[in-house]
């Protein structure tokens, strides 16, 4: 089996009209994904309720993680956030100036 190397800053859009999410590894009880955002958040209508953890890291950018408690959370270049399954959340605003590149790491 021939491994690829991929490199998280490849192949980024000049400008981005929605957010884009691509799978990187997906496995049984794994998923890790690059997200890139420049400005988008998420629909005003819910929240994020998911049924298995994510691990998130901030490659590039910014980018604001709201709770359903009220609680807000900022992160930047470097960042990591750890969301238990079922933390309600979604993300509140992202970078207007540059692409924010996440890593996102869901697992059981």
């Amino acid at each position: 089996m021939t491994q690829a190397v991929q490199n998280l800053f490849d192949s980024l859009p000049e400008s981005l009209d929605s957010e884009v999410v691509e799978d990187l590894v997906r496995g049984e009880n794994i998923r890790i994904e690059r997200i890139l955002s420049h400005g988008q958040s998420s629909p005003e209508s819910g929240w994020y309720d998911q049924d298995e953890n994510e691990w998130v890291l901030v490659l590039q950018g910014r980018g604001e993680i709201r709770f359903e408690d009220g609680r807000s959370q900022t992160l930047g270049l470097g960042d990591t956030l750890h969301l238990p399954a079922h933390t309600k959340h979604r993300v509140h605003w992202t970078d207007p100036d540059q692409i924010t590149i996440w890593l996102a790491v869901f697992y059981a």
